[in-house]
């Protein structure tokens, strides 16, 4: 996998779908995930899991008539070289920044500034 390649968000919701199943999974397994989440045709997601083979993100081997895939890339390790990414493009690395933009507009709250306090005094705790 490209380590500069960022999943478009039509990708990354088929790629979240395969994260969460054990093993592989066929286009139809996919549909039935999908549900009414979205109004996708059996060939656009046909065309992204194209796609995402290409973009070596999953493997496929074909049983019979039937394509398994399965994901190539680790689920955490995209996140976190995503996360990171953003992170240094909006906020030029600082997480203290994102923070602070969050907790200024209101989209974070004093719950959710205590979850994170209790979150770096556990992570701090185990001495990395």
């Amino acid at each position: 996998m490209n380590e500069n390649l960022r999943l478009p968000d039509a990708e990354l919701f088929i790629m979240k779908i395969i994260w969460r199943q054990e093993g592989g999974v066929t286009s139809a397994q996919i549909m039935e995930e999908i549900g009414d989440d979205r109004k996708w045709a059996v060939t656009t997601v046909l065309n992204f899991l194209s796609r995402l083979v290409d973009r070596e993100f999953l493997s496929v081997l074909k049983n019979g008539k039937i394509n398994v895939y399965t994901a190539i890339v680790d689920e955490d390790k995209y996140l976190a070289r995503e996360s990171q990414s953003f992170l240094k493009r909006l906020h030029g690395g600082s997480f203290t920044g994102l923070v602070a933009s969050l907790y200024d507009g209101d989209a974070i709250s004093d719950d959710d500034l205590a979850e994170l306090r209790a979150f770096i005094d556990e992570k701090a705790g185990e001495g990395r």
